[in-house]
């Protein structure tokens, strides 16, 4: 089992910055994959950004690409999703995930409660 915490969520007007943080405990975090997904009100759960074990593979959407970064800091056990110049449709919760392969799909097995993102305009 990992337990997965977000932080670093808020309020934030368009054009600024956020950086989320996702500690894991439980397994050996550096056995894990891990990927940031984002749910606004009304719509799906959708990819962010996915981080394989080592940190040498990563893939973004493309709504987020330039704009996003994702990280990990395996001696930590925390992973970061940088989020600069952000937009008011990046307003979502959002989720870290972790798995044994990296993914850009839902299908992960440890997911955190959500952290709040709202950017206003």
């Amino acid at each position: 089992q990992v337990q997965l915490v977000e932080s670093g969520g808020g309020l934030v007007q368009a054009g600024g910055s956020l950086r989320l943080s996702c500690v894991a405990s439980g397994r050996t975090f550096s056995s894990y994959a891990m990927g940031w997904f984002r749910q606004a009100p009304g719509k799906e759960r959708e990819f962010v950004a996915a981080i394989s074990r080592s940190g040498g593979n990563i893939y973004y959407a493309d709504s987020v690409k330039g704009r996003f970064t994702i990280s990990r800091d395996n001696a930590e056990n925390t992973g970061y999703l940088q989020m600069n110049s952000l937009k008011p449709q990046d307003t979502a919760v959002y989720y870290c995930a972790a798995d044994r392969i990296v993914r850009t799909n839902i299908a992960y097995d440890y997911w955190g409660q959500g952290t709040q993102v709202t950017v206003s305009s």
